[in-house]
């Protein structure tokens, strides 16, 4: 199935504040989602709010969401939210009112599906495996019948989801405020993977493998 590029609006979707920064192109939900590898899911346990941060994968039309299938948090059948979001630097201005944040930032809302279909499952698990760290499926031990049983995948369809992204310098210096004479700007922020740290318990002459080495000095997010 092939799916529009823009994405629906909905009551929960549309932007009601700061709707400039708000995007329907699904690139920008693919770009958001391929940044990250956690998520923070949003659900109702018992009658009380609970958000668990949790790693993720994806494919073309839904996200995975994995755990222990005693976690109470990956109950199907009830909506959740699910949110991913990148911080890339602050906006300092002249005004402490003015003040912000450039980020990138995904809100999917739906009811996920428990997978049961022993293939869908697998690949989904392989789909969060790779979406992490690429190359890894193929090179560590792949999950047994018994840790298959053990753990819990959700789905949950990308159809309704809201993006939003801020870019770019205050928004003040046109103002008032542009006369006080004070440094305004944005303070970049960017993160990196680090040299891999090898298990105290493994052989000394047993090298990081090549999918994880060439990681090394890369920028995330």
């Amino acid at each position: 199935m092939t799916y529009s590029r823009r994405l629906p609006e909905s009551d929960l979707t549309r932007h009601s504040r700061l709707r400039e920064q708000g995007s329907l192109d699904r690139a920008d939900l693919d770009a958001i989602l391929d940044a990250g590898f956690v998520c923070h899911l949003g659900v109702i346990v018992d009658g009380r709010p609970l958000v668990v941060p949790t790693v993720y994968g994806r494919d073309e039309r839904q996200l995975y969401v994995h755990g222990s299938v005693a976690s109470r948090s990956l109950a199907a059948d009830s909506p959740v939210c699910v949110t991913v979001t990148h911080i890339d630097g602050l906006v300092l201005a002249r005004s402490v009112f003015e003040h912000g944040v450039n980020y990138r930032s995904a809100m999917i809302h739906g009811v996920p599906r428990k997978v049961t279909d022993p293939e869908e499952k697998l690949e989904g698990l392989r789909r969060l495996t790779e979406h992490a760290t690429p190359g890894q499926w193929d090179y560590a031990r792949r999950p047994s019948r018994k840790e298959l049983a053990a753990t819990t995948l959700l789905a949950l369809s990308l159809e309704e989801a809201s993006v939003k992204i801020r870019t770019g310098a205050p928004d003040d210096g046109d103002g008032p405020d542009a006369e006080l004479g004070l440094w305004a700007g944005t303070l970049p922020l960017t993160s990196a993977w680090g040299a891999p740290e090898p298990d105290p318990l493994l052989a000394p002459d047993l090298a990081a493998p090549a999918h994880i080495a060439r990681r090394e000095g890369t920028r995330h997010g």
